[in-house]
């Protein structure tokens, strides 16, 4: 690839995260070096094997966060804004050094809804990313601005999940 693109995976609808899970092992079956990086949700903790499977595949994997204080009353909203600066950092300086083809930078858009990345510093990384370096961005709630720059746009909307009828989240489907 020449040039990288933007994808966005946004909306209240299941599967913004295993989109791009499908993206990468895509990419990673045709040999792209793949860094995939989790602003929300630990993986470990929360049973979202899929990641295993990447790192397994060859994926680069990055954790920021042990999950957001909305959800995790545990971690304060300081910690959280801590963890996602020094990821956005950690990141602009792997991608320069690491050739990565793909990157994806899950629920960083529901970082920046919650005011823990500044949209103008989500803009800056996608503005000074590697060319070739295709971008994933996924979570609720995409910007205007944000928009503007991608390529592709995908919304996930939920007309009905099994949730609102009492049906717990289950191991291999929701997680």
């Amino acid at each position: 690839m020449q040039k990288g693109l933007i994808h966005i995976y946004t909306g209240n609808g299941k599967g913004k995260t295993t989109a791009s899970v499908g993206l990468a092992v895509r990419a990673l079956g045709h040999g792209f070096r793949v860094a995939y990086a989790s602003f929300f949700k630990k993986p470990d903790t929360y049973g979202y094997n899929e990641i295993g499977m990447l790192k397994k595949q060859g994926a680069t994997v990055f954790t920021f966060s042990e999950g957001m204080p909305m959800a995790n009353p545990q971690i304060s909203p300081e910690e959280y804004h801590a963890s996602t600066q020094q990821g956005l950092s950690e990141l602009k300086k792997f991608i320069a050094e690491n050739n990565t083809q793909l990157l994806v930078l899950d629920e960083i858009l529901i970082a920046i809804k919650y005011g823990y990345i500044s949209e103008d510093e989500l803009l800056e990384f996608i503005e000074n990313k590697p060319l070739e370096t295709e971008l994933v961005l996924t979570g609720r709630g995409a910007t205007e601005k944000i928009k503007k720059k991608a390529d592709y746009i995908t919304v996930l909307s939920k007309e009905k999940h099994p949730y609102e009828s009492g049906v717990p989240a289950r191991e291999g489907i929701e997680y």
